[in-house]
């Protein structure tokens, strides 16, 4: 059985690299924290110790169940070259019955 819409989310980080993006990608769908990992190349502008910033990035989208978040966060954090990356969940509120059967299956451990 599908579990509710609102036990599932989208994490999102930002990398400064295409490789450092495919090894937290990678790591998250081995340990079967992720059901799909998606990364796209962006550009970024931010303050960051008093001065802005603009840098190319990669942001991966992660989809995920709310319980994994914890998980998640700290492979995210180990792996990172960032001092602070961001991360981020985004509940999702709907979603369709067959993809949300689909993240669970991925997921499952």
């Amino acid at each position: 059985m599908v579990s509710e819409p609102s036990e599932y989310m989208i994490v999102m980080t930002t990398c400064a690299s295409e490789g450092q993006a495919r090894e937290i990608a990678s790591a998250l769908l081995e340990k079967r924290l992720a059901a799909c990992v998606q990364a796209s190349d962006i550009s970024s502008t931010y303050r960051w110790k008093g001065a802005v910033e603009s840098s190319n990035e990669v942001r991966l989208m992660i989809k995920a169940r709310h319980a994994d978040y914890a998980a998640i966060e700290a492979l995210i954090v180990a792996l990172h070259t960032y001092d602070t990356p961001q991360v981020l969940a985004i509940p999702v509120l709907a979603g369709s019955r067959a993809y949300l059967e689909w993240v669970d299956a991925e997921t499952a451990r």
